[in-house]
């Protein structure tokens, strides 16, 4: 068998198969393509992509269950995702696989929890407000990082000082530039002080706020943490390829009065598989046992393959198209507010959640997560499919043969593609460019990209500011500028009225909406395809709990 898996022409009715087999039409596009009648089981994708076959369908599922049997005997969970981070290093990456790893290998100062929301403590035992802008934290004695150094107030110190000069040039600057320092009170005790009020100060210490080893850290930096990671947490990295994978293995000295709990699973493997296909064939053969992103239509076919489980439900990833109206943008079009509303009104939304996203997804008319405080869409316009609509603005825009401009994405390739179709549809020609997401967001950064098709986590953080400023508040992703809408966001942000921030937040969010900055599209929903015999929760935050696995 060649080490590819592109198409092999073999005709299935000289198989010899003891087994009944589900055909999977493993198709990651939004067209239908014909059949060669010629080979009537063949399975079809999108062409130019990867193909799986017949041959491979029947070989995973003879081979699938000893396979997963292998995993479940050595206690080791095999993943594959489609995005590689750019790095390990918590503060220097946006992509949600390396999230994932972040909370795996790295604790935080609080820990909120995934059912009830409440906080606990974690690497902080507890806490209290000194003031408006300070806290302070009683820390944990006797925690080790992974390389046996120790863990006490210069860890948080370093950490946060560090992350929080804008000269370090940290990558999720929305996740940090609200600490103006750290203070040392005793080896135990330290001081959290905010640049101004910030109420969802502890939410984000929750999260995307990870504690790293001062000695190490201030030897190695950021390229060094990204080569050898470490952490606090219930695993550590035992090897490391960029671009290709990651080890994992259970971290025996993890601390027992974390929240988190003692991980069941020895080891982890991670594989970064850009093509969702290579990802499903994989699976089918029990050469991964954990996948996710899968598309709706491979994943409602997965579910009917004996060895597999999918599981699936709505997160707080919420999906948008952004729109540059910055003074040079590549397509002047967009500079024209009826251009905009154009583009709003010729979307299909409802149809592509309803025929592609699927189950768990809704339409969104704001760009932020429901549940996230402060995010509302009172009083927002409702831009409903209205093709002619779209066509009669373009037309008093001077556009009424429409225009060509680029469309940039990074993931959902189908549902992109669906947009590109209805775009078409009134007149506008967009070119799909279809990368890595860093490689997106240094187009976006760079003035490059006219239209994005992108998606945004929040990073799991439940409050607005870690969603819609990141996009309107002058800082690296915003490609509007308009200091009223900064204004107003960076007022919610900083209030310690919730009254006040929510009243700022929806101002914000309705005037982004008035003036058709973005498009807001659709929550995404995440379909999990897994071995049968491994257990595990799915949760709205999109969160990969590797500690809470286990093998049935």
């Amino acid at each position: 068998m060649p080490d590819t898996l592109d198409e092999i022409p073999i005709d299935p009715r000289t198989l010899q198969i003891d087994h009944p087999i589900t055909i999977l039409h493993c198709t990651m596009s939004s067209s239908t393509h014909a059949e060669d009648p010629s080979m009537p089981s063949r399975l079809f994708a999108r062409p130019g992509r990867r193909i799986v076959t017949v041959a491979m369908l029947a070989a995973g599922l003879i081979a699938g269950a000893g396979s997963v049997w292998a995993s479940k005997s050595d206690n080791t969970v095999r993943f594959a995702y489609d995005q590689a981070p750019e790095s390990v290093d918590p503060y220097f990456n946006n992509v949600r696989i390396g999230v994932i790893i972040g909370a795996n290998v790295w604790d935080t100062l609080v820990y909120r929890d995934s059912i009830t929301n409440e906080y606990k403590g974690n690497l902080a035992k507890s806490w209290k407000q000194i003031d408006e802008r300070t806290i302070e934290f009683d820390l944990r004695e006797g925690v080790k990082f992974h390389n046996g150094e120790e863990f006490d107030a210069d860890s948080v110190v370093y950490t946060l000082n560090f992350v929080a000069d804008p000269a370090n040039k940290v990558t999720t600057q929305a996740n940090v530039n609200w600490i103006e320092k750290a203070v040392k009170v005793s080896k135990y005790k330290v001081r959290v002080i905010t640049k101004k009020v910030f109420p969802a100060a502890i939410e984000y210490l929750a999260g995307p706020v990870v504690m790293h080893p001062a000695k190490y850290y201030a030897e190695v930096g950021p390229k060094g943490m990204n080569a050898k990671p470490v952490g606090t947490g219930p695993f550590k990295v035992t090897q490391y390829t960029p671009g290709k994978s990651i080890r994992l293995e259970r971290n025996a000295d993890y601390f027992k009065d974390s929240p988190k709990g003692t991980p069941k699973i020895a080891k982890l493997e991670i594989r970064f598989i850009p093509d969702r296909q290579t990802q499903m064939a994989e699976a089918l053969a029990g050469g991964t046992d954990f996948i996710m992103h899968v598309p709706k239509d491979q994943a409602e076919q997965a579910a009917k393959v004996p060895h597999l489980q999918v599981v699936s439900g709505e997160t707080m990833r919420i999906v948008f198209m952004q729109f540059d109206t910055l003074e040079a943008t590549p397509t002047a079009a967009l500079k024209d507010i009826r251009v905009r509303k154009a583009i709003s009104h010729a979307i299909n939304r409802e149809a592509i959640v309803k025929n592609i996203v699927g189950a768990g997804s809704r339409v969104l008319n704001t760009q932020c997560f429901p549940s996230q405080f402060g995010c509302t869409d009172e009083g927002a316009p409702r831009y409903a499919y209205d093709p002619a609509l779209a066509k009669k603005l373009l037309a008093e825009a001077g556009y009424a043969n429409g225009f060509d401009t680029e469309l940039y994405a990074y993931r959902e390739r189908n549902q992109t593609e669906a947009m590109i179709n209805d775009l078409k549809a009134v007149g506008i020609r967009a070119k799909l460019n279809f990368s890595q997401y860093a490689a997106m967001r240094d187009a976006v950064r760079s003035n490059k990209a006219p239209m994005t098709h992108q998606t945004w986590g929040s990073f799991s953080v439940n409050d607005v500011s870690a969603s819609t400023p990141v996009y309107f508040t002058f800082e690296a992703d915003d490609v509007t500028h308009d200091a009223a809408v900064r204004d107003m966001l960076l007022k919610g942000n900083n209030s310690v009225d919730p009254a006040v921030r929510k009243q700022a937040y929806q101002q914000a969010l309705k005037h982004i909406a008035d003036n058709a900055y973005s498009l807001p599209l659709w929550s995404l929903p995440v379909y999990y395809v897994a071995s049968k015999e491994l257990s595990f929760s799915a949760y709205p935050d999109e969160m990969v709990r590797f500690w809470e696995m286990s093998w049935k």
